[in-house]
This record gives structure tokens, C-alpha cells and sequence, in this order.
């Protein structure tokens, strides 16, 4: 899933200006899970947006509303009807959804609330870490379902750095060496002679040095 995190309300407060009619957009999937933009952070931004109008003694509306999806955009249809009655859309959305809110609404200023971090997995309750890059040449049959590109801190794609000891990264002590960790799955699943073989530099034309990403499914089009 994506991950991310509330930008500070300050920042918030400086993003938004002399806005004072604003329409406070969540999303129901992602962002939801790793408590940033659901119904409830929704609430709780718009709690603390009126209450520090309040004290600032001045006049401030805001709406609340969450959609299923942002990146959706039968979902952000939804909102056409009272979308131009708001200076502003404050998106609790990924930067996906942001993006497509304000490809749908091309006269309104929309403005993210949530910084995007990473695609990730729920450790615990409270805590994510990240898994993937989204790289489009996906590699983990050969390295045990452990990404060296997202959990490697140098994206090494053949066996650790000189840098690892005793099963940790040298840049973080708190974090396991990705190549341990790939090295160690391969044994548990007895595949460690792919180990020895060499995987070739890595294409990153699939990556994001081309522009902005698309995928086709024909059969999936109406």
C-alpha cells in the first residue's frame, strides 16, 4: 500500500493562505490504513482548522468529505456538484490522488495535506515499512521475495557491501543488511544456488527516468 504522512499544520495553514471556504477531501483506501487521510483524520483536520480560526476570530467554513478513491475518477465525480462552492480542495489523498483531484477540478486550487512516503507493508499496529519502488522490472524470484532495490541502501543487485557487519546495514545499525536477509531466505528455501547467479545491470528505463508511467489492459477497457 502507499504510506504517508500528514504534512504539519503549519504548513498546512501556509499552503492554504487566505482561504477561508474549504472543501477537506479524504480517501478511503491507502491512506486510511496508515491513519493519514481516512474519515477520522478528516475530522480531526477539520477540528483543529476551525478551532484556530476560531481563536484567530475570524470566519472560516470547511466541508468534510471522503471518497472511496481519489485516483478514481468515478469517485471524484461524486464531488462536482458543490466542489466550486470552496476557494479550495485540501486533499488527504496520496500524491496520486492529489494530482487527478486537480486534473478533474482545473479551475480549483487543490493542495495536498499528506506527504507521500513509500509503497510498504503494515509491520505492527502503527508501524509500516517500505518494500517496493515500483520499478517495473520486478527481480524477486531470483533474490528469495526480497527487494535489494527498495530495502538495500546502496540498490545493490549482487550480494552485500563491504559495509555490512554482522547482519546490519552500515547505514543504519537499526536495519538488516537487505542481502542477509535474501541470503538467508534463500537457504531456508533451498535455492541458494541463486545465489550464484549474476544478475545483469539493471534496465531502469522501467523505472522513472522515462516520464510518467502508463499500463494498458486492453481487455479491461470499455
Amino acid at each position: 500500500m502507499i504510506v504517508g504522512n500528514r504534512k504539519d499544520f503549519s504548513e498546512i495553514l501556509e499552503k492554504l493562505g487566505a482561504a477561508r471556504r474549504v472543501l477537506l477531501l479524504g480517501c478511503n483506501e491507502c491512506v486510511t490504513v496508515c491513519g493519514v487521510g481516512g474519515e477520522r483524520e478528516v475530522g480531526v483536520l477539520a477540528s483543529e482548522l476551525r478551532l484556530y480560526w476560531t481563536k484567530e476570530g475570524e470566519t472560516f467554513e470547511v466541508r468534510e468529505h471522503t471518497l472511496e478513491r481519489q485516483c478514481d475518477y468515478e469517485y471524484i465525480d461524486q464531488i462536482r456538484g458543490f466542489a466550486d462552492d470552496y476557494d479550495v480542495i485540501l486533499s488527504m489523498a496520496c500524491g496520486a490522488g492529489v494530482q487527478y483531484v486537480a486534473e478533474a477540478y482545473k479551475t480549483k486550487l487543490v493542495l495536498p495535506a499528506v506527504n507521500t512516503t513509500f509503497l510498504g507493508v503494515t509491520i505492527e499496529q502503527g508501524m509500516w515499512s517500505e518494500r517496493c519502488q515500483g520499478c517495473g522490472a520486478c527481480i524477486l524470484d531470483m533474490t528469495g521475495g526480497i527487494c535489494p532495490i527498495a530495502r538495500c541502501a546502496k540498490s545493490l543487485l549482487n550480494g552485500p557491501c563491504g559495509g555490512s557487519s554482522e547482519g546490519k546495514c552500515e547505514i543504519d545499525k537499526e536495519t538488516d543488511c537487505a542481502w542477509q536477509l535474501i541470503v538467508d531466505r534463500l537457504k531456508e528455501s533451498g535455492q541458494m544456488e541463486r545465489y550464484e547467479e549474476i544478475l545483469p545491470v539493471k534496465d531502469w528505463r522501467t523505472g522513472r527516468d522515462g516520464g510518467p508511467r502508463r499500463r494498458v489492459r486492453e481487455d479491461l477497457k470499455l
